[in-house]
């Protein structure tokens, strides 16, 4: 019998497409691995990582916006790839009451990457209008998103929020599951080999009623999508989105790939701006 002991896994969070400590040093212990239980280190993010978050995700927009739909869609179905190809190591993480979970994560991550080349044709149009001009609609993405994941189900709920927002062009900073946030920091290492590009999507664990407010407060961020179910929290961000003048939108937390696809338009236009613009036609 080996007396040798195991490398114990050191998580980190993911920013700006890099594994970094939390910078206040600070940590929580979570439960481990179905198939490994113990308890594990987590990083305790702090408001300083938010930050640092959400400038890695505004570098990040303008390069990502500006690639062709198709091509975000080829990088979001990479991502489904990766995250297949993680099936048996996550599938342990989850353990067997969540056998479906991540399944319906990695279909939701196709649906949406069908979606990217589609919003122009859904979403923008022709406008008529009663003069000489012609006035027509685009949808832009809205910029940098703001997620607050659910506790449950914490990859499918996270990856539901995620998938719509970059399928629109946009960045994101997500705050992980505070219950269940390990599937979370192990979808960091899925989209490192996914080609999504560095900053594009920043994940940080700790503790929600330190991070969400940092979050939904900063100035930079552009809107901020709640799927907590914690009404006090969510009237909080509101407050914020409101001194800060950014979209808010609150979900309850998708449960299958039916409730995270269900409704897919709606949560795509929910990130989404639709620039209009006149043209002189005729004399």
């Amino acid at each position: 019998m080996s007396d040798r002991l195991a490398v114990r896994k050191t998580y980190k969070l993911w920013i700006g497409g890099a594994f970094v400590r939390s910078e206040s040093g600070r940590s929580d212990v979570v439960n481990g691995r179905a198939d490994a239980p113990g308890e594990v280190n987590i990083p305790r993010g702090s408001r300083k990582d938010v930050r640092d978050a959400v400038a890695a995700a505004r570098r990040a927009v303008g390069p990502w916006a500006a690639r062709t739909a198709y091509n975000r869609g080829q990088i979001l179905y990479r991502a489904a790839e990766a995250l297949e190809s993680r099936r048996a190591q996550l599938g342990a993480l989850l353990g067997p009451a969540a056998e479906g979970e991540l399944d319906a994560a990695v279909d939701v991550l196709v649906h949406y990457a069908g979606w990217t080349d589609k919003l122009q044709a859904v979403l923008g149009g022709i406008n008529p209008v009663a003069a000489p001009f012609l006035s027509f609609s685009l949808p832009e993405p809205t910029g940098v998103v703001g997620v607050v994941a659910p506790d449950r189900p914490s990859l499918l709920g996270l990856v539901a929020e995620l998938a719509p927002a970059l399928a629109a062009g946009n960045t994101v900073v997500a705050i992980l599951s505070e219950a269940d946030p390990l599937p979370g920091l192990d979808l960091a290492e899925v989209l490192g080999v996914s080609d999504i590009p560095a900053g594009v999507v920043n994940l940080l664990s700790g503790r929600r009623e330190e991070l969400a407010p940092a979050l939904g407060g900063h100035r930079e961020l552009n809107a901020i999508v709640d799927a907590s179910g914690d009404p006090e929290l969510g009237a909080e961000l509101d407050r914020l989105a409101a001194e800060t003048i950014k979209r808010a939108a609150h979900r309850r937390a998708a449960a299958s790939y039916d409730e995270a696809v269900d409704d897919a338009l709606e949560r795509i236009a929910a990130v989404t701006e639709l620039k209009t613009a006149w043209h002189p036609v005729g004399a």
